[in-house]
């Protein structure tokens, strides 16, 4: 697989809320409700979006603050940065801005330098907890579009936008490298601040496993699908 094929995906934001498991379920279709803090791993998984194959590399980083000055360079270098906050935790919100200002530096830093800037989307996780929730979906894509970023809502324990968020990454960098290379945006499939096209099929995407009779919340949730 050739290099504009790979794509680097780091994974970041509070402890607690999600980034392992919204990283299982894309890589190995897993989720557990059991919270052991991590420090960093790495994963690789093959896609295929809108019928290329490309291979991604994904870090999740720590996210509690003791070890966020564990953050290497090298995170800073990926091609995309997911950052993930709790639905049910305004302050797994308010904790982004550390990670947004090193993403925002490095960003300057590769557009004065004539490199491709990085992509950034925003996933709301845990939106299957809505009696818990204290952060409104349009607040979060509020937040997201002041600061530039796409915007998902998610939910690793229903899957729901897990394959789609990743999708949406995956189209942002191509697009990013496209630009960079000086190819202009005039070839580019229009979209709002994170919006997708209807699946096709040759991309892979992960089935949601619902019932019938719970065809109201399966509703609400094609309703948060994107912006």
């Amino acid at each position: 697989m050739d290099e504009s094929s790979r794509i680097t995906i780091t994974v970041c934001g509070d402890g607690g809320c999600g980034k392992s498991s919204i990283t299982l379920r894309l890589v190995r279709s897993q989720w557990t409700s059991d919270y052991d803090p991590t420090i960093e791993d790495s994963y690789s998984v093959t896609r295929t979006v809108d019928g290329t194959p490309y291979y991604l590399m994904l870090t999740d980083t720590a996210g509690q603050e003791e070890y966020r000055s564990l953050w290497a360079a090298s995170n800073l270098k990926s091609d995309a940065f997911l950052l993930v906050y709790d639905i049910t935790s305004t302050d797994s919100l308010d904790s982004l801005e550390y990670f947004m200002e090193m993403i925002d530096m490095e960003e300057e830093n590769r557009i004065d330098n004539g490199k491709t800037p990085p992509v950034k989307i925003v996933a709301g996780n845990k939106c299957d907890l809505q009696g818990q929730r204290q952060i409104k979906a349009k607040d979060g894509l509020e937040w997201a579009r002041k600061r530039k970023c796409g915007f998902m809502e998610t939910s690793a324990r229903e899957m729901v936008n897990i394959e789609e968020t990743f999708a949406l990454l995956v189209r942002r960098v191509v697009e990013a490298r496209r630009i960079a290379a000086g190819e202009g945006a005039a070839n580019a499939q229009p979209y709002r601040t994170a919006a997708l096209p209807p699946p096709n099929a040759n991309e892979t995407t992960h089935t949601m496993n619902e019932k019938s009779d719970d065809e109201p919340k399966r509703s609400w949730w094609r309703r948060l699908k994107c912006w």
